[in-house]
């Protein structure tokens, strides 16, 4: 029979055994406030456990390196570039990233990724790639390949996001390929007044809204990228509204644009972003047809507010052809109030011919952008001031509706 001490001592020791410590959560040496990192709908990576983050080096990834500042690792597989490449440790077991992963589970879909590429590209050295020549024309190799690196970077994380959430990689490649064509072959876009636009550094665009669909913020965004030198993207401030449907919000986010407040806006324009606001909101895009290129109230001037505590000019744009893509000759007020929805559109096409009525027509656009106004002359407490505030919103307003007269004077039809 065991004393009382040696069943004192035996307890301890089974205590000591039961005791598990977690791979990377000492309390020692780790960095809790170290940043986080958004991908995909906005959710944040979790920052690794480990002392250090790993640093992703651009030349691992393929792709060059932002111009500013080191990038932090992407989350998970693609985050482990520098420890991949370490190889085994010095007593031969499998590396251990900081989340104590080995690394050759960590390079999983790196590898996949890879032998895709690997299978396509092989696929295309055959017959195959001759037919794919005569069915793309010349070229076809670079764009295929291009895609293939967009589609490995995409499945291993390596791409950037902002604290908004825009991916400027898939917003350039993917969504504004798709807006491109509706824009120059459809609506046959016609952009005038680009150099009014700065190269760099904020600025405050200021458009006026119509169509039933916004449409015309789209035709925007994708008018000032190809139609500036440096290849701008615009950071549009959209209603709420946007970011509660499903699928738009995640899309929107990605774009770069934010929700319309003076906070979010003062803040993109400090940071030398060119950002876009429509003010005359749902009363734009949501009145009859018979008060077309009639604008509506610009609100109480906090766009202006922003633009003069950021010092950045203000660009009056006029947008054509907006209005006749939906005729709206009614409005379905009760199922709007059923639906939570600012309106439900009723025009010529739309609900008669079921889904073919939400086609908009062809109609032929025109976007001008005027001279800028500037405010960087205007002391700091000027954006506190409602008179002057009324003044510029109002310059605003009166220079976009000038020019709407100016270019429908000039319009010979609405199609051609």
């Amino acid at each position: 029979m065991s004393t009382a001490r040696e069943q004192a001592d035996g307890v301890g020791a089974e205590r000591e055994r039961a005791k598990v410590i977690p791979i990377g959560t000492g309390r020692s040496g780790g960095r809790s406030g170290a940043p986080k990192r958004k991908h995909g709908g906005g959710s944040a990576a979790k920052p690794g456990p480990a002392a250090e983050p790993v640093r992703l080096h651009p030349e691992a990834a393929g792709i060059p390196g932002p111009a500013s500042g080191p990038a932090t690792a992407a989350p998970g597989p693609a985050g482990a570039a520098d420890a991949d490449r370490a190889g085994p440790a010095a007593d031969g077991s499998a590396a251990a990233g900081p989340a104590g992963a080995p690394a050759a589970a960590r390079s999983a879909p790196r590898g996949v990724a890879d032998a895709v590429a690997g299978a396509v590209g092989h696929a295309l050295a055959g017959p195959a790639g001759a037919l794919a020549g005569r069915v793309f024309g010349k070229g076809w190799e670079e764009r295929a390949a291009g895609g293939l690196d967009f589609l490995r970077r995409r499945l291993t994380g390596e791409y950037e996001v902002d604290e908004f959430g825009f991916d400027p990689e898939l917003t350039q490649k993917v969504l504004l390929s798709a807006v491109r064509p509706l824009a120059d072959r459809y609506f046959r876009l016609e952009v005038r007044g680009a150099e009014n636009l700065p190269t760099e550094g904020g600025a405050l665009v200021v458009a006026n809204h119509s169509g039933v669909l916004p449409l015309d913020a789209l035709m925007t965004q994708v008018a000032i990228h190809d139609h500036t030198a440096t290849r701008r993207h615009l950071r549009m401030l959209a209603a709420d509204l946007v970011f509660v449907l499903p699928g738009v919000n995640e899309l929107a986010r990605k774009a770069g644009h934010t929700l319309a407040c003076n906070e979010d806006a003062q803040r993109l324009l400090e940071q030398g972003e060119i950002v876009g606001v429509w003010p005359e909101g749902f009363k734009g895009i949501g009145k009859p047809f018979a008060d077309r290129y009639k604008l509506q109230r610009f609100g109480r001037g906090g766009f202006v507010s922003s633009a003069l505590r950021a010092g950045v000019p203000i660009v009056p744009c006029s947008i054509v052809g907006a209005e006749e893509t939906y005729p709206m000759i009614g409005n379905a007020r009760t199922l709007a109030r059923i639906l939570g929805l600012p309106y439900v559109p009723i025009t010529p096409t739309f609900p008669w011919l079921g889904p073919l009525g939400a086609i908009p027509l062809p109609t032929k656009w025109t976007i001008q952008f005027g001279e800028p106004i500037a405010t960087d002359d205007y002391p700091a407490e000027a954006a506190d001031d409602p008179m002057l505030l009324f003044d510029l919103t109002d310059e605003v307003r009166e220079t976009i509706q000038h020019t709407l007269y100016q270019l429908l004077v000039q319009r010979r039809s609405v199609f051609f």
